[in-house]
């Protein structure tokens, strides 16, 4: 009786022995295996946003005027989000898409569409057509060459390229790319106002 009790000891102590590397074993591969994982059988989303965030600026609010002659800032439009383009009045045809789009976003946010305004920020002393001015009606058309509030613009190439958006407290911090994708933008756009517990 003492002798198999005896002989069993090693035994058991072999299997914990045993379990306890395994189980280091386990805790040492378990990053790997996860990682791997990831990467290969469910691989992260592409990132939510199409438009690319950039670092939160409030803008600067310069005096400046409509086309009109009628002094304007963008401190008027607190607590509205802020679809801007920085073109000059002479409006290529890459300017007009982009207030194509600008137009098009707004409307198709439906009940939201009033949260939303548009500005053109003109960069140069040229008066736009009025015929676009009617045919993007509602598109505020400020006068802003020579002033600094252009040059807070960020863009890898030039803020023409672009279409900014300004949340409600004023701070530029998103932009879309060059010919972007209207429906994308559509989505950026409803994301941010679902989610904005402001403007």
């Amino acid at each position: 009786m003492r002798f198999s009790v005896s002989g069993a000891a090693p035994t058991d102590g072999r299997r914990r022995g045993r379990r306890v590397v395994l189980g280091i074993l386990a805790l040492c591969a378990a990053p790997f295996v996860a990682a791997w994982l990831a990467y290969f059988v469910w691989p992260p989303q592409s990132r939510a946003n199409y438009g690319e965030l950039i670092d939160v600026r409030p803008l600067s609010d310069p005096a400046l005027s409509d086309v009109a002659g009628k002094p304007f800032r963008l401190s008027q439009l607190r607590g509205k989000w802020i679809l801007i383009q920085l073109d000059s009045g002479a409006c290529p045809d890459e300017c007009r898409t982009k207030l194509l789009y600008m137009r098009q976003a707004r409307l198709a946010l439906g009940k939201d569409a009033e949260r939303v305004e548009r500005v053109w920020l003109l960069t140069d002393g040229i008066f736009p057509d009025a015929s676009w001015i009617r045919d993007f009606d509602g598109t505020l058309v400020v006068r802003a060459a020579g002033s600094a509030l252009l040059d807070e613009f960020p863009a890898a190439r030039r803020p023409s390229s672009h279409i900014y958006v300004i949340d409600p407290l004023g701070n530029l911090m998103l932009r879309f790319p060059l010919d972007p994708d209207p429906g994308r933008m559509l989505k950026d756009l409803a994301r941010l106002l679902r989610a904005s517990r402001i403007g």
